[in-house]
Protein backbone atom coordinates (compact mmCIF):
# COMPACT_ATOMS: atom_id res chain seq x y z
CA UNK A 1 0.00 0.00 0.00
CA UNK A 2 2.57 2.19 1.09
CA UNK A 3 4.39 1.98 -2.14
CA UNK A 4 1.15 2.50 -4.20
CA UNK A 5 0.58 5.60 -2.59
CA UNK A 6 4.21 6.82 -3.21
CA UNK A 7 3.86 6.17 -6.98
CA UNK A 8 0.41 8.07 -6.92
CA UNK A 9 2.44 11.06 -5.25
CA UNK A 10 5.48 11.03 -7.22
CA UNK A 11 2.46 11.04 -10.42
CA UNK A 12 0.93 14.06 -8.77
CA UNK A 13 3.79 15.47 -8.59
CA UNK A 14 4.86 15.63 -11.95
CA UNK A 15 1.65 15.78 -13.34
CA UNK A 16 1.67 19.02 -11.64
CA UNK A 17 4.70 20.30 -13.24
CA UNK A 18 4.04 19.09 -16.67
CA UNK A 19 0.66 21.41 -16.19
CA UNK A 20 2.80 24.05 -15.43
CA UNK A 21 5.03 24.03 -17.92
CA UNK A 22 2.09 23.90 -20.13
CA UNK A 23 0.43 26.81 -19.28
CA UNK A 24 3.69 28.29 -19.17
CA UNK A 25 4.51 27.76 -22.90
CA UNK A 26 1.19 28.64 -23.76
CA UNK A 27 1.61 32.49 -22.14
CA UNK A 28 3.07 34.34 -24.70
CA UNK A 29 2.61 31.81 -27.79
CA UNK A 30 0.79 34.62 -29.67
CA UNK A 31 3.82 36.45 -30.35
CA UNK A 32 6.22 35.09 -33.33
CA UNK A 33 8.89 36.24 -35.52
CA UNK A 34 9.56 35.83 -39.35
CA UNK A 35 12.76 34.18 -39.94
CA UNK A 36 14.01 35.28 -43.16
CA UNK A 37 17.27 33.88 -44.92
CA UNK A 38 18.09 36.07 -47.69
CA UNK A 39 21.17 37.09 -46.47
CA UNK A 40 25.20 36.07 -46.39
CA UNK A 41 26.19 37.29 -42.24
CA UNK A 42 23.13 35.09 -40.80
CA UNK A 43 24.53 33.33 -37.73
CA UNK A 44 24.60 29.12 -37.16
CA UNK A 45 21.13 27.98 -36.80
CA UNK A 46 21.86 26.63 -33.71
CA UNK A 47 22.85 30.12 -32.04
CA UNK A 48 19.39 31.43 -33.25
CA UNK A 49 17.65 28.58 -31.56
CA UNK A 50 19.36 29.80 -28.33
CA UNK A 51 18.53 33.51 -29.01
CA UNK A 52 14.90 32.77 -29.25
CA UNK A 53 14.76 31.14 -26.08
CA UNK A 54 16.04 33.47 -24.15
CA UNK A 55 13.05 35.63 -25.68
CA UNK A 56 9.14 35.38 -24.79
CA UNK A 57 8.74 34.58 -28.68
CA UNK A 58 6.23 31.64 -28.96
CA UNK A 59 6.86 30.73 -32.67
CA UNK A 60 8.90 31.14 -35.70
CA UNK A 61 7.74 31.25 -39.67
CA UNK A 62 10.17 30.20 -42.06
CA UNK A 63 9.70 30.99 -45.99
CA UNK A 64 11.33 27.87 -46.79
CA UNK A 65 11.93 24.56 -45.01
CA UNK A 66 15.60 24.91 -44.10
CA UNK A 67 16.53 21.18 -42.39
CA UNK A 68 19.43 22.82 -40.09
CA UNK A 69 17.07 25.55 -38.76
CA UNK A 70 14.59 23.10 -38.22
CA UNK A 71 16.64 20.33 -36.43
CA UNK A 72 18.07 23.64 -34.17
CA UNK A 73 14.72 24.31 -33.20
CA UNK A 74 13.83 20.52 -32.23
CA UNK A 75 12.87 20.33 -28.68
CA UNK A 76 12.74 24.01 -27.76
CA UNK A 77 8.48 24.27 -28.15
CA UNK A 78 8.78 26.72 -30.51
CA UNK A 79 6.38 26.70 -33.01
CA UNK A 80 7.55 26.42 -36.42
CA UNK A 81 5.68 27.70 -39.81
CA UNK A 82 7.35 25.53 -42.82
CA UNK A 83 6.97 27.43 -46.21
CA UNK A 84 6.48 25.63 -49.77
CA UNK A 85 7.70 28.22 -52.12
CA UNK A 86 6.02 30.12 -54.89
CA UNK A 87 8.24 28.05 -56.98
CA UNK A 88 7.13 24.69 -56.29
CA UNK A 89 3.32 25.65 -56.72
CA UNK A 90 3.10 24.27 -60.45
CA UNK A 91 4.23 20.71 -59.46
CA UNK A 92 2.61 20.22 -55.98
CA UNK A 93 -0.94 21.42 -57.57
CA UNK A 94 -0.32 18.90 -60.81
CA UNK A 95 1.24 16.22 -59.31
CA UNK A 96 0.04 14.20 -55.74
CA UNK A 97 3.20 12.23 -55.90
CA UNK A 98 4.83 15.15 -55.67
CA UNK A 99 3.84 16.62 -52.85
CA UNK A 100 3.94 13.46 -50.97
CA UNK A 101 7.36 13.63 -51.62
CA UNK A 102 7.48 16.91 -50.30
CA UNK A 103 6.25 15.96 -47.13
CA UNK A 104 8.32 13.51 -46.66
CA UNK A 105 11.28 15.51 -47.32
CA UNK A 106 10.42 18.27 -45.10
CA UNK A 107 7.93 17.16 -42.37
CA UNK A 108 8.33 13.46 -41.58
CA UNK A 109 12.17 13.43 -40.43
CA UNK A 110 11.75 15.85 -38.21
CA UNK A 111 8.01 15.74 -36.71
CA UNK A 112 7.14 15.59 -33.69
CA UNK A 113 10.49 16.34 -32.47
CA UNK A 114 10.47 19.73 -34.47
CA UNK A 115 6.87 21.59 -33.43
CA UNK A 116 5.98 22.12 -37.04
CA UNK A 117 2.41 23.65 -36.72
CA UNK A 118 1.45 25.05 -40.25
CA UNK A 119 2.53 24.39 -43.76
CA UNK A 120 2.19 28.19 -46.10
CA UNK A 121 2.07 26.86 -49.74
CA UNK A 122 3.16 30.37 -51.22
CA UNK A 123 4.01 34.01 -50.37
CA UNK A 124 1.46 36.41 -51.58
CA UNK A 125 0.35 34.20 -54.73
CA UNK A 126 -3.48 36.05 -54.68
CA UNK A 127 -1.93 39.37 -55.94
CA UNK A 128 1.11 38.50 -58.03
CA UNK A 129 -0.43 38.10 -60.90
CA UNK A 130 0.61 35.39 -61.72
CA UNK A 131 -2.39 33.54 -62.96
CA UNK A 132 -0.94 30.18 -63.77
CA UNK A 133 0.32 30.16 -59.80
CA UNK A 134 -3.64 31.39 -58.93
CA UNK A 135 -4.99 28.51 -60.65
CA UNK A 136 -2.70 26.08 -58.83
CA UNK A 137 -2.65 27.42 -55.72
CA UNK A 138 -5.94 25.59 -54.16
CA UNK A 139 -4.52 22.25 -55.64
CA UNK A 140 -1.48 22.62 -54.20
CA UNK A 141 -2.42 23.11 -51.12
CA UNK A 142 -5.28 19.93 -51.32
CA UNK A 143 -2.58 18.35 -52.20
CA UNK A 144 0.15 19.04 -49.32
CA UNK A 145 -3.15 18.19 -47.01
CA UNK A 146 -3.38 15.26 -48.34
CA UNK A 147 -0.10 14.14 -47.87
CA UNK A 148 -0.53 15.29 -44.48
CA UNK A 149 -3.61 13.19 -44.33
CA UNK A 150 -1.57 10.52 -45.36
CA UNK A 151 1.09 10.63 -42.51
CA UNK A 152 -1.74 10.77 -39.83
CA UNK A 153 -0.52 14.51 -39.36
CA UNK A 154 -3.71 16.15 -41.15
CA UNK A 155 -5.44 17.11 -37.54
CA UNK A 156 -1.96 18.66 -36.20
CA UNK A 157 -0.44 20.41 -39.21
CA UNK A 158 -2.38 22.89 -41.03
CA UNK A 159 -2.09 24.20 -44.60
CA UNK A 160 -2.54 27.62 -45.79
CA UNK A 161 -1.39 30.56 -47.79
CA UNK A 162 -0.14 33.88 -47.16
CA UNK A 163 -1.96 36.96 -48.43
CA UNK A 164 -1.33 40.90 -48.96
CA UNK A 165 -3.46 43.52 -47.85
CA UNK A 166 -3.90 44.29 -51.22
CA UNK A 167 -6.37 40.87 -51.47
CA UNK A 168 -9.09 43.63 -49.89
CA UNK A 169 -10.53 45.93 -52.88
CA UNK A 170 -11.49 47.99 -49.70
CA UNK A 171 -10.33 48.14 -46.15
CA UNK A 172 -11.75 51.70 -44.69
CA UNK A 173 -13.50 52.43 -42.69
CA UNK A 174 -13.08 48.58 -41.20
CA UNK A 175 -16.75 47.62 -41.15
CA UNK A 176 -16.25 47.80 -45.35
CA UNK A 177 -13.67 45.37 -45.58
CA UNK A 178 -13.95 43.17 -48.32
CA UNK A 179 -12.02 40.72 -50.93
CA UNK A 180 -11.09 41.92 -54.45
CA UNK A 181 -14.13 40.66 -56.73
CA UNK A 182 -11.36 39.90 -59.25
CA UNK A 183 -10.57 36.46 -56.94
CA UNK A 184 -13.62 35.58 -57.12
CA UNK A 185 -14.56 31.79 -57.15
CA UNK A 186 -10.70 30.98 -56.25
CA UNK A 187 -10.86 32.92 -52.94
CA UNK A 188 -14.65 31.04 -51.84
CA UNK A 189 -13.05 27.53 -52.59
CA UNK A 190 -9.79 28.20 -50.78
CA UNK A 191 -11.59 29.58 -48.20
CA UNK A 192 -13.88 27.24 -48.30
CA UNK A 193 -10.90 24.34 -47.63
CA UNK A 194 -9.27 26.56 -44.86
CA UNK A 195 -13.01 26.06 -42.90
CA UNK A 196 -13.17 22.38 -43.48
CA UNK A 197 -9.80 21.57 -42.50
CA UNK A 198 -9.65 24.20 -39.73
CA UNK A 199 -6.50 26.47 -41.23
CA UNK A 200 -5.96 29.83 -40.35
CA UNK A 201 -5.86 32.92 -43.03
CA UNK A 202 -2.94 34.60 -42.89
CA UNK A 203 -2.44 37.95 -43.75
CA UNK A 204 0.32 40.62 -43.75
CA UNK A 205 -1.08 43.80 -42.50
CA UNK A 206 1.41 46.79 -42.16
CA UNK A 207 0.78 50.30 -40.73
CA UNK A 208 3.97 51.49 -42.05
CA UNK A 209 2.76 51.44 -45.60
CA UNK A 210 -0.56 52.88 -45.05
CA UNK A 211 1.75 56.01 -42.96
CA UNK A 212 3.94 55.81 -46.39
CA UNK A 213 0.62 56.87 -48.02
CA UNK A 214 -0.94 59.32 -45.49
CA UNK A 215 2.21 60.67 -44.13
CA UNK A 216 0.66 62.85 -40.81
CA UNK A 217 1.40 63.37 -37.45
CA UNK A 218 -1.63 62.15 -36.93
CA UNK A 219 -1.37 59.25 -39.02
CA UNK A 220 1.96 58.31 -37.60
CA UNK A 221 0.31 58.29 -34.49
CA UNK A 222 -2.41 55.96 -34.91
CA UNK A 223 0.19 53.12 -36.84
CA UNK A 224 2.43 53.87 -33.62
CA UNK A 225 -0.72 52.82 -31.09
CA UNK A 226 0.32 56.54 -29.89
CA UNK A 227 -2.34 58.67 -28.38
CA UNK A 228 -4.76 60.08 -31.01
CA UNK A 229 -7.94 61.16 -31.44
CA UNK A 230 -9.23 57.56 -32.80
CA UNK A 231 -11.03 57.28 -36.26
CA UNK A 232 -14.95 56.15 -35.96
CA UNK A 233 -15.84 53.31 -38.40
CA UNK A 234 -18.90 55.00 -40.05
CA UNK A 235 -20.84 51.50 -40.51
CA UNK A 236 -20.25 50.45 -37.13
CA UNK A 237 -19.58 53.82 -34.92
CA UNK A 238 -16.34 51.76 -33.57
CA UNK A 239 -13.20 54.19 -32.61
CA UNK A 240 -10.51 52.85 -33.84
CA UNK A 241 -7.39 53.62 -31.77
CA UNK A 242 -4.64 52.05 -33.77
CA UNK A 243 -3.97 51.05 -37.62
CA UNK A 244 -3.26 47.80 -36.54
CA UNK A 245 -6.50 46.44 -35.43
CA UNK A 246 -8.60 48.61 -38.15
CA UNK A 247 -6.71 46.57 -40.67
CA UNK A 248 -7.08 43.36 -39.26
CA UNK A 249 -10.82 43.89 -38.76
CA UNK A 250 -11.13 44.83 -42.36
CA UNK A 251 -9.82 41.29 -43.13
CA UNK A 252 -12.27 40.08 -40.30
CA UNK A 253 -15.25 41.72 -42.07
CA UNK A 254 -14.07 40.38 -45.49
CA UNK A 255 -14.03 37.02 -44.39
CA UNK A 256 -17.88 37.60 -42.43
CA UNK A 257 -19.08 39.11 -45.87
CA UNK A 258 -18.02 35.97 -47.56
CA UNK A 259 -19.94 34.06 -44.97
CA UNK A 260 -16.68 32.21 -43.26
CA UNK A 261 -17.03 33.75 -40.13
CA UNK A 262 -15.24 31.04 -37.89
CA UNK A 263 -12.12 31.29 -39.99
CA UNK A 264 -9.14 32.15 -37.45
CA UNK A 265 -6.99 35.47 -38.50
CA UNK A 266 -3.26 34.94 -38.49
CA UNK A 267 -1.17 37.80 -38.87
CA UNK A 268 1.69 36.06 -40.86
CA UNK A 269 4.15 39.44 -41.28
CA UNK A 270 3.69 43.32 -39.58
CA UNK A 271 6.91 45.01 -38.92
CA UNK A 272 8.55 48.53 -39.11
CA UNK A 273 11.94 49.16 -40.42
CA UNK A 274 14.45 50.95 -38.56
CA UNK A 275 16.00 52.92 -41.19
CA UNK A 276 15.59 53.05 -45.21
CA UNK A 277 16.56 55.24 -48.16
CA UNK A 278 15.79 59.27 -47.69
CA UNK A 279 12.43 59.15 -49.79
CA UNK A 280 11.10 56.61 -47.28
CA UNK A 281 9.46 58.82 -44.45
CA UNK A 282 8.77 57.42 -41.12
CA UNK A 283 11.78 54.77 -41.39
CA UNK A 284 13.71 55.18 -38.36
CA UNK A 285 15.11 53.73 -35.13
CA UNK A 286 12.34 55.57 -32.74
CA UNK A 287 9.41 54.59 -34.89
CA UNK A 288 10.17 51.04 -35.06
CA UNK A 289 10.97 50.87 -31.69
CA UNK A 290 7.59 52.29 -31.05
CA UNK A 291 5.81 50.05 -33.31
CA UNK A 292 7.23 46.75 -32.54
CA UNK A 293 7.29 47.98 -28.45
CA UNK A 294 4.00 48.91 -28.49
CA UNK A 295 2.35 46.27 -30.88
CA UNK A 296 3.77 43.63 -27.95
CA UNK A 297 2.29 44.97 -25.20
CA UNK A 298 -0.84 45.33 -27.06
CA UNK A 299 -0.66 41.54 -28.06
CA UNK A 300 0.08 41.16 -24.01
CA UNK A 301 -3.12 42.73 -23.18
CA UNK A 302 -5.34 40.20 -24.52
CA UNK A 303 -7.64 43.24 -25.08
CA UNK A 304 -8.03 41.66 -28.66
CA UNK A 305 -9.58 44.00 -31.75
CA UNK A 306 -13.19 45.52 -31.51
CA UNK A 307 -14.60 43.15 -33.66
CA UNK A 308 -12.44 39.72 -32.28
CA UNK A 309 -12.16 40.85 -28.06
CA UNK A 310 -10.52 39.03 -25.51
CA UNK A 311 -7.81 37.14 -27.53
CA UNK A 312 -4.60 38.67 -28.96
CA UNK A 313 -4.42 36.90 -33.17
CA UNK A 314 -1.05 35.07 -33.41
CA UNK A 315 1.52 37.58 -34.75
CA UNK A 316 4.85 37.12 -36.48
CA UNK A 317 6.37 40.27 -36.57
CA UNK A 318 8.98 40.90 -39.18
CA UNK A 319 11.29 40.00 -38.47
CA UNK A 320 14.41 38.44 -36.76
CA UNK A 321 17.19 39.46 -38.64
CA UNK A 322 18.34 42.25 -41.34
CA UNK A 323 18.21 39.92 -44.55
CA UNK A 324 20.99 42.43 -46.62
CA UNK A 325 20.86 40.57 -49.78
CA UNK A 326 17.37 41.54 -50.42
CA UNK A 327 16.27 44.04 -53.06
CA UNK A 328 14.37 47.17 -52.94
CA UNK A 329 14.41 50.11 -51.26
CA UNK A 330 17.11 50.26 -48.32
CA UNK A 331 14.20 49.46 -45.81
CA UNK A 332 13.80 45.82 -46.91
CA UNK A 333 17.12 45.38 -45.67
CA UNK A 334 15.96 47.16 -42.15
CA UNK A 335 13.52 45.34 -40.14
CA UNK A 336 15.90 42.84 -38.15
CA UNK A 337 15.10 42.76 -34.40
CA UNK A 338 18.78 40.94 -33.87
CA UNK A 339 21.99 42.04 -35.73
CA UNK A 340 23.93 39.31 -37.02
CA UNK A 341 26.00 39.10 -33.76
CA UNK A 342 23.05 38.34 -31.47
CA UNK A 343 22.71 41.40 -30.02
CA UNK A 344 19.30 43.48 -30.27
CA UNK A 345 18.80 46.38 -32.51
CA UNK A 346 16.99 47.59 -30.15
CA UNK A 347 15.10 46.53 -26.82
CA UNK A 348 10.87 46.17 -27.78
CA UNK A 349 10.63 43.55 -24.40
CA UNK A 350 11.08 40.48 -25.66
CA UNK A 351 13.87 39.44 -23.43
CA UNK A 352 12.66 37.20 -20.97
CA UNK A 353 15.37 39.03 -18.60
CA UNK A 354 13.62 42.59 -19.29
CA UNK A 355 10.07 42.10 -20.51
CA UNK A 356 9.67 45.46 -21.07
CA UNK A 357 11.47 48.03 -23.70
CA UNK A 358 14.38 49.78 -21.91
CA UNK A 359 12.57 53.06 -23.04
CA UNK A 360 8.56 52.90 -22.85
CA UNK A 361 7.43 53.72 -25.97
CA UNK A 362 3.98 55.31 -24.89
CA UNK A 363 3.73 57.83 -22.45
CA UNK A 364 2.55 56.10 -19.58
CA UNK A 365 5.11 54.59 -17.15
CA UNK A 366 4.35 55.55 -13.72
CA UNK A 367 7.41 57.82 -12.76
CA UNK A 368 8.72 58.50 -9.05
CA UNK A 369 8.35 62.11 -7.74
CA UNK A 370 11.08 63.43 -6.05
CA UNK A 371 8.30 64.16 -3.21
CA UNK A 372 5.71 62.01 -3.10
CA UNK A 373 2.17 64.24 -1.77
CA UNK A 374 -0.73 61.73 -3.29
CA UNK A 375 -2.56 60.41 -0.10
CA UNK A 376 -1.27 56.95 1.18
CA UNK A 377 -2.51 54.15 -0.38
CA UNK A 378 -4.18 53.19 2.85
CA UNK A 379 -6.36 55.85 3.01
CA UNK A 380 -6.86 56.25 -0.79
CA UNK A 381 -7.40 52.57 -1.83
CA UNK A 382 -8.13 52.67 -5.51
CA UNK A 383 -6.26 54.27 -8.84
CA UNK A 384 -9.16 55.60 -11.37
CA UNK A 385 -8.81 57.79 -14.46
CA UNK A 386 -8.67 61.78 -13.87
CA UNK A 387 -11.64 62.93 -15.41
CA UNK A 388 -11.06 63.78 -19.02
CA UNK A 389 -8.56 61.96 -20.22
CA UNK A 390 -8.91 61.05 -24.10
CA UNK A 391 -9.97 57.60 -24.45
CA UNK A 392 -6.34 57.34 -26.82
CA UNK A 393 -4.38 57.76 -23.37
CA UNK A 394 -7.00 55.63 -21.55
CA UNK A 395 -6.73 53.11 -24.41
CA UNK A 396 -2.42 53.36 -23.84
CA UNK A 397 -2.70 52.72 -20.08
CA UNK A 398 -4.90 49.67 -20.63
CA UNK A 399 -2.30 48.34 -23.44
CA UNK A 400 0.21 49.10 -20.74
CA UNK A 401 -1.35 47.81 -17.57
CA UNK A 402 -2.44 44.70 -18.92
CA UNK A 403 0.48 44.14 -21.07
CA UNK A 404 2.64 43.90 -17.70
CA UNK A 405 1.55 41.49 -15.80
CA UNK A 406 -1.90 41.88 -14.43
CA UNK A 407 -4.46 39.25 -14.78
CA UNK A 408 -7.24 41.05 -17.33
CA UNK A 409 -9.15 38.52 -17.21
CA UNK A 410 -12.00 40.08 -15.74
CA UNK A 411 -12.52 42.89 -18.18
CA UNK A 412 -12.67 40.37 -20.99
CA UNK A 413 -15.80 38.77 -22.69
CA UNK A 414 -17.54 36.84 -20.32
CA UNK A 415 -15.91 38.59 -17.20
CA UNK A 416 -17.39 39.82 -14.54
CA UNK A 417 -15.74 43.40 -15.17
CA UNK A 418 -16.58 43.14 -18.90
CA UNK A 419 -19.74 45.24 -19.25
CA UNK A 420 -19.63 48.66 -20.19
CA UNK A 421 -17.65 47.32 -22.56
CA UNK A 422 -16.13 50.78 -22.93
CA UNK A 423 -12.40 52.07 -22.59
CA UNK A 424 -12.68 53.87 -19.84
CA UNK A 425 -14.30 51.40 -17.82
CA UNK A 426 -11.67 48.53 -18.79
CA UNK A 427 -9.12 50.97 -18.24
CA UNK A 428 -9.64 51.78 -14.68
CA UNK A 429 -10.25 48.20 -14.26
CA UNK A 430 -6.61 47.45 -15.42
CA UNK A 431 -4.99 50.45 -14.03
CA UNK A 432 -5.87 50.15 -10.30
CA UNK A 433 -5.35 46.36 -10.22
CA UNK A 434 -1.51 47.59 -11.59
CA UNK A 435 -1.64 49.96 -9.17
CA UNK A 436 -2.61 47.40 -6.10
CA UNK A 437 -0.14 44.72 -7.55
CA UNK A 438 2.79 47.26 -7.92
CA UNK A 439 3.34 48.77 -4.31
CA UNK A 440 0.34 50.42 -3.76
CA UNK A 441 3.16 53.42 -3.31
CA UNK A 442 1.47 57.02 -4.97
CA UNK A 443 3.81 56.97 -7.66
CA UNK A 444 2.44 52.98 -9.23
CA UNK A 445 -1.08 55.43 -9.89
CA UNK A 446 0.78 58.01 -12.18
CA UNK A 447 0.07 56.83 -15.45
CA UNK A 448 1.22 60.05 -16.76
CA UNK A 449 -0.20 62.14 -14.40
CA UNK A 450 -3.84 60.60 -15.92
CA UNK A 451 -4.74 58.81 -12.65
CA UNK A 452 -5.44 59.77 -9.10
CA UNK A 453 -6.66 58.03 -6.16
CA UNK A 454 -9.75 57.98 -4.59
CA UNK A 455 -11.53 56.87 -1.55
CA UNK A 456 -14.29 55.56 -3.21
CA UNK A 457 -15.13 52.28 -3.91
CA UNK A 458 -15.55 52.08 -7.56
CA UNK A 459 -16.47 48.71 -7.30
CA UNK A 460 -20.26 48.03 -9.16
CA UNK A 461 -22.50 45.26 -9.41
CA UNK A 462 -20.64 41.96 -9.58
CA UNK A 463 -17.32 44.32 -10.59
CA UNK A 464 -14.88 44.22 -7.60
CA UNK A 465 -12.00 46.50 -7.45
CA UNK A 466 -8.97 45.72 -5.78
CA UNK A 467 -7.90 47.46 -3.13
CA UNK A 468 -9.76 49.78 0.05
CA UNK A 469 -9.74 46.36 2.17
CA UNK A 470 -12.76 45.25 0.40
CA UNK A 471 -11.15 42.63 -2.00
CA UNK A 472 -10.37 39.68 -0.43
CA UNK A 473 -6.33 40.08 0.03
CA UNK A 474 -5.78 36.90 -2.18
CA UNK A 475 -5.75 38.26 -5.29
CA UNK A 476 -3.58 40.91 -4.49
CA UNK A 477 -1.42 39.31 -2.34
CA UNK A 478 -1.25 36.57 -5.65
CA UNK A 479 -1.09 38.99 -8.16
CA UNK A 480 2.28 40.35 -5.91
CA UNK A 481 3.67 36.71 -5.89
CA UNK A 482 3.22 36.78 -9.66
CA UNK A 483 5.63 40.24 -10.01
CA UNK A 484 7.97 38.82 -7.37
CA UNK A 485 8.45 35.29 -9.33
CA UNK A 486 9.10 37.30 -12.82
CA UNK A 487 11.73 39.59 -10.86
CA UNK A 488 13.66 36.37 -9.26
CA UNK A 489 13.29 34.15 -11.60
CA UNK A 490 14.95 35.47 -15.20
CA UNK A 491 14.04 32.02 -17.09
CA UNK A 492 10.09 33.23 -16.55
CA UNK A 493 8.85 34.88 -19.42
CA UNK A 494 6.26 36.43 -18.13
CA UNK A 495 3.95 36.33 -14.93
CA UNK A 496 1.87 32.76 -15.16
CA UNK A 497 -1.86 33.35 -15.83
CA UNK A 498 -3.87 33.33 -12.44
CA UNK A 499 -6.36 30.03 -14.07
CA UNK A 500 -2.95 28.24 -13.86
CA UNK A 501 -3.03 28.41 -9.99
CA UNK A 502 -7.07 27.32 -10.26
CA UNK A 503 -6.02 24.41 -12.37
CA UNK A 504 -3.00 23.23 -10.21
CA UNK A 505 -5.12 23.51 -7.61
CA UNK A 506 -7.70 21.11 -8.74
CA UNK A 507 -5.17 18.66 -9.55
CA UNK A 508 -3.70 18.95 -6.25
CA UNK A 509 -7.39 17.85 -4.91
CA UNK A 510 -8.07 15.62 -6.78
CA UNK A 511 -4.33 13.59 -5.95
CA UNK A 512 -5.30 14.18 -2.14
CA UNK A 513 -8.88 12.67 -2.99
CA UNK A 514 -7.05 9.62 -4.44
CA UNK A 515 -4.33 9.23 -1.71
CA UNK A 516 -7.06 9.00 0.43
CA UNK A 517 -9.00 6.86 -1.37
CA UNK A 518 -6.07 4.60 -1.64
CA UNK A 519 -5.50 4.75 2.25
CA UNK A 520 -8.47 2.92 3.23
Amino acid sequence: MAAAIAKSSIFFFFLCIALQSFCHSKAQSFIGINYGQVADNLPPPTATAKLIQSTSIGKVRLYGSDPAIIKALANTGVGIVIGAGNGDIPALGSDPNFAGQWVSTNVLPYYPASNISVVTVGNEVMTSGDQNLISKILPAMQNVQNALNAASLGGKIKVSTVHSMAVLAQSDPPSSGCFNPSFGDTMKAMLAFQRATCSPFMINPYPFFAYQSDPRAETLAFCLFQPNAGRVDSGTGIKYMNMFDAQVDAVRSALNGMGFKDIEIVVAETGWPYKGDPNEVGSNVDNAKAYNGNLINHLRSMVGTPLMPGKSVDTYIFALYDENLKPGPGSERAFGLFSPNLAMTYDVGLSKSTQTPTTPTTPVTPTTPNTPVAPSPKLGGWCVPKPGVSDAQLQANLDYACGHGVDCSSIQPGGACFEPNTVASHAAFAMNLLYQTAGRNPWNCDFSQTATLTSSNPSYNGCTYAGGGTLSGRLVEQEREREKSVHENSSSSIAPPKRQYYVLTFVYAIGYVIFLLQSL
